[in-house]
């Protein structure tokens, strides 16, 4: 038997698939289809506490975390994680829990926030702009916007003190939209932020179990789809933002992409798993105790199988589990093995690996071409945080350096032909010293 690592996440679906909302771009609520009709999709007391338990029993480290998403998780009503909190309490034994709790924000009001309070959960709310960017997909089931039910979801959790981030999906519309975004979230109070991409392809007919969103090898036709963001323009879309935050925000306002960056340009291994040498300790488990590979790998070949017929311990280090995640290194083109960004890409995602490479490999991932434009922009800032963290002073520092590299470094007595002081080993003359 392959040995548990240290620690693990699950991202739980207590709900399955059932949401109050009918975002256009969802993936998960077609897994429905994977479950009989007339299946209720609410995770029984059972199933909940050999899960909160063997979740518990099998992390080897002091600080144990949960993540509880859907569908959308209030559809199971508060007591339902009162239920959950006393359950982890009873099972503890002497570790740390902390609960992440994932949430479109409707049906959030003042009991909610007074028990996200009490017990310290850290919510995410799915948010991707202001209202008439957010009101494009994010629809309710009738076809009508939501953003000013999420929008008093969010005052309530500013008014309970509730921490919590935000959840942007990027899109084919608001990818164009970065600094109206960004704007928004940071008038919003949103003190960190996250931006998913969407991407997805559908099958031209539906596979044998009513799925019409397909897997990276999916060997019919498919075609991204018409929601789906723009490879390179996912890339300016992070641009954009990220001039912005490196010019004011640095310290201020925490991107999780960017966060993730400095950690590989320190020498560290991304913390995230879409970007990890290899993947495999980030699973999902349905409202019945089916375990899968990955909540974006929620199809029947990659059911690990059910805890309460085999042990949680024996399903994560199954051999399929493990070729699972060994698959992400394996897998990875020549042409990603020898990119430049490599250290901090990684090949991203494998659900989002699907086009050829240059030379005919299958295997690249559909954002390539945008993840090449934004990490290679960022290059010059993210040496300058690494080497301000290596010798322990605050990478804030980088905004008074973003600006003077923006007027190509007046201050500083520099030839054209020596080293350009961003540290990009070129002449200044053929870098920053351009922009005089």
């Amino acid at each position: 038997m392959n040995k548990t690592p240290p620690a693990f996440h699950i991202m739980a679906k207590p709900i399955g698939p059932l949401c109050n909302l009918d975002c256009t771009y969802c993936f998960y609520l077609e897994k429905e289809n994977l479950y009989p009709r007339g299946n209720d999709f609410r995770m029984s007391d059972e199933v909940l506490e050999s899960f909160v338990r063997q979740k518990i029993e099998n992390h080897q480290v002091p600080k144990v975390s949960f993540a509880w998403q859907g569908g959308e998780p209030t559809l199971l009503g508060v007591d339902f994680f009162r239920k959950v909190v006393k359950l982890q309490n009873k099972y503890a034994n002497g570790k740390e829990i902390e609960n992440s709790f994932q949430t479109n924000g409707v049906l959030i009001n003042d009991e909610w926030c007074s028990f996200f309070k009490e017990n310290n959960f850290l919510i995410g709310l799915s948010i991707d702009g202001p209202e008439e960017i957010h009101n494009v997909y994010r629809l309710t089931k009738s076809g009508k916007g939501s953003f000013k039910k999420v929008m008093e979801g969010l005052k309530l959790l500013k008014k309970h003190q509730v921490d919590f981030n935000t959840l942007t999906c990027v899109q084919k519309d608001n990818a164009y939209k970065p600094l109206e975004v960004y704007n928004f979230l940071k008038e919003a109070g949103s003190g960190f932020m996250q931006f998913i991409p969407i991407v997805e392809r559908v099958a031209f007919d539906a596979s044998g179990n009513d799925l019409t969103l397909v897997l990276p090898d999916y060997p019919a036709e498919s075609q991204v789809t018409g929601w789906s963001v723009e490879p390179e323009q996912y890339g300016e879309f992070l641009i954009a933002i990220f001039d912005e935050w490196v010019k004011k925000d640095v310290g201020q306002q925490f991107v999780q992409i960017f966060d993730i960056a400095l950690e590989a340009w320190f020498g560290m291994e991304p913390s995230l798993c879409v970007f990890r040498r290899t993947c495999g300790e980030a699973m999902a488990i349905e409202h019945n105790g089916d375990l899968y590979s990955c909540d974006h790998y929620v199809y029947p070949e990659n059911k690990l199988g059910n805890l309460m017929e085999s042990p949680l311990e024996a399903l994560i280090t199954s051999e399929k589990q493990i070729k699972f995640g060994k698959d992400k290194l394996d897998k990875l083109p020549k042409y990603c093995r020898e990119c430049d960004v490599r250290f901090v890409c990684n090949g991203e995602c494998p659900k989002h690996r699907f086009i050829k490479t240059p030379d005919g490999e299958e295997g690249l991932n559909y954002l390539c071409a945008g993840y090449k434009k934004f990490f290679r922009h960022i290059d010059p800032y993210m040496r300058f945080m690494a080497n301000e963290l290596h010798y322990q002073r605050p990478p804030a520092n980088v905004m008074t350096w973003a600006k003077e590299k923006d007027k190509g470094f007046p201050s500083l007595k520099v030839g054209s032909n020596d080293p350009c002081p961003c540290g990009s080993g070129k002449k200044f003359k053929k870098c920053c010293g351009k922009t005089r």
